[in-house]
């Protein structure tokens, strides 16, 4: 009996490591393209970045060998895929500079949060681990890209004449909908403040907002998975500055939505996104592609459902 079990054992392993085998010859076609827009940064930045960032958003991708081994090969180059698809700093020069400043300040704010390098790497990879220090690298290098507007008095009554036209809601008198449905909902004016976030790359201040399924949400501690009919606004004005260092809120730049629904929003992973521009709530989804843009820059906090903005106690 001994030996028929272990007969069979035998035959199970031999199975196994014939069908490891013969995936090895099953491999994904990874290649790095040229380097057509290196990103021009100091070299301490581009030291944390290689170390942190190259091997999946750049094309100067180096392989380990058990990065080769299949099926693990067949993760890394899916995780490649993706990773030049939002961020390629092999051709980033290529992109324009305000978009440049956007996407920095994402990542030293994924870094920050611990989001990235994602943990599955680094396990692998743990020369990859960002330290306090390759942080702070990063921040100061994002912190000088931009500064706040001058505060002057003809920002300020510009700013001011600005906000008595949104309060009003002059400006677009339709309602706007954005290309995946999401429409423009001009009763997030009341909705209770969530949190606020700034952006040292562009100069910009943010005031986040939720509707009151939202609220209710936050209060009852059930934002792991916020139920459908969650709604969060961003609010963006420019940042103005005095002499003394003190920030205000200069013209109105843009609202955004992030709107909870499992079934309607189920290809962006229950959440419908939308950008309304300017006092005139100019749409910004000029391609098809802007919902999956969005859903590419927060899945890597799917872990809380896709939205950064830890609520301040209410």
């Amino acid at each position: 009996m001994k030996f028929l079990i272990k007969k069979r054992m035998l035959r199970v392993i031999s199975f196994l490591l014939l069908g490891f085998i013969i995936i090895q010859f099953i491999q994904p076609h990874i290649e790095n393209p040229p380097v057509t827009g290196d990103i021009a940064a100091p070299l301490e930045v581009k030291i944390v970045l290689k170390k942190a960032c190259f091997d999946c958003h750049s094309n100067e991708t180096q392989l380990r060998w058990f990065d080769r081994i299949s099926p693990v090969s067949w993760i890394v180059a899916k995780d490649i895929e993706a990773g030049r698809s939002a961020v390629n700093f092999s051709e980033w020069n290529n992109l324009p500079v305000a978009q440049q400043k956007d996407k920095f300040w994402q990542i030293v704010n994924f870094a920050i949060s611990g989001v990235m390098p994602l943990k599955q790497y680094t396990r692998m990879h743990p020369a990859a681990k960002l330290s306090e220090g390759d942080q702070a690298i990063l921040k100061n290098y994002v912190s000088g890209m931009a500064s706040p507007g001058t505060y002057d008095t003809s920002k300020t009554m510009e700013a001011f004449e600005q906000f008595n036209q949104w309060q009003k809601g002059v400006g677009n008198t339709s309602i706007p909908v954005a290309s995946n449905g999401v429409a423009y909902d001009p009763d997030y004016k009341n909705w209770q403040s969530i949190s606020t976030t700034d952006a040292f790359s562009n100069g910009t201040m943010r005031v986040i907002v939720g509707n009151a399924v939202a609220i209710k949400a936050i209060k009852e501690n059930n934002i792991r998975h916020w139920p459908d009919g969650s709604v969060l606004a961003k609010i963006q004005w420019d940042q103005l500055a005095d002499k003394e260092g003190n920030i205000y809120p200069g013209k109105f730049n843009q609202v955004e939505f992030m709107v909870k629904d499992s079934r309607k929003y189920a290809a962006t992973e229950g959440w419908g996104w939308a950008r309304f521009k300017t006092i005139d709530l100019v749409p910004d989804d000029k391609d098809a592609r802007f919902a999956s843009k969005c859903i590419s820059c927060h899945r890597p906090v799917k872990d809380l459902d896709h939205v950064f903005t830890f609520p301040v106690k209410l």
